[in-house]
């Protein structure tokens, strides 16, 4: 299941067709997938990435883990990319970009000494969960910064307790926030939009300019692509 602001923010931010994906990991064919979608929305979760999968060290007793996802979306991610099929990764989906680039994760960015606390309060209503919280530094020039209209800064929300650590291979930093922390990242050189953010822009991201032009950016890339494969069928 997948929570329905996520399914919103396709539908109406994007302006296009929303299809769920079951988590079956090589019983659903990557390339069948990919014949099949103009883009791919990998959204935020619970639950963490295994960190066998960047050798990282175990968890703490716990902690909650998706193998099924884990099984699918990094190599659907991975392929995706390469096929030059659009990407949108947010929260868990940005940490899965950095893995699938060979990047490694803090498990806990609240416990490593320098870092400020990115989680929420569990306690609060969602609307005060999901509320902005601090600024991020928009890289000069990058891709954010352009669709944030040419902002040196935004505020965003967060939800996490885990980030990236060291950054995976060919991804070029797109934000950063105050404590120094990677909050967003693009791929290098990609034949499509391939974008992660480590924050929520789903959530009412039709009062939030920002937001909305990351889902409309998103959303063109998708109608890009399906035009180019209606052109090759032809």
């Amino acid at each position: 299941m997948v929570g329905e602001k996520y399914i919103a923010a396709i539908v109406d931010g994007s302006q296009a067709l929303a299809l769920l994906l079951p988590a079956l990991g090589e019983r659903q064919s990557t390339d069948d997938v990919l014949a099949t979608v103009d883009g791919l929305f990998f959204t935020g979760s619970y639950s963490n990435l295994d960190p066998h999968l960047y050798g990282g060290k175990p968890c703490a007793p716990g902690t909650v883990h998706d193998a099924a996802r884990d099984a699918t979306t990094l190599p659907l991610m991975r392929a995706a990319i390469a096929a030059g099929v659009p990407v949108l990764a947010v929260c868990r989906g940005l940490q899965e970009m950095n893995v699938v680039f060979g990047g490694t994760l803090h498990q806990g960015v609240h416990a490593v000494a320098g870092f400020s606390d990115h989680r929420e309060n569990k306690e609060d209503r969602l609307d005060l969960q999901y509320a902005p919280s601090h600024t991020v530094l928009l890289t000069h020039g990058g891709l954010l910064q352009r669709l944030a209209g040419g902002a040196n800064e935004v505020r965003v929300n967060s939800l996490h307790d885990q980030g990236i650590e060291q950054l995976g291979m060919g991804l070029v930093v797109e934000a950063t926030a105050p404590d120094g922390l990677i909050e967003a990242v693009s791929v290098n050189g990609a034949r499509a939009f391939a974008l992660g953010v480590q924050w929520h822009p789903e959530w009412k991201h039709a009062s939030d300019l920002f937001s909305t032009a990351i889902f409309r950016a998103f959303g063109n890339a998708c109608r890009e692509r399906m035009h180019a494969k209606r052109e090759n069928w032809l």
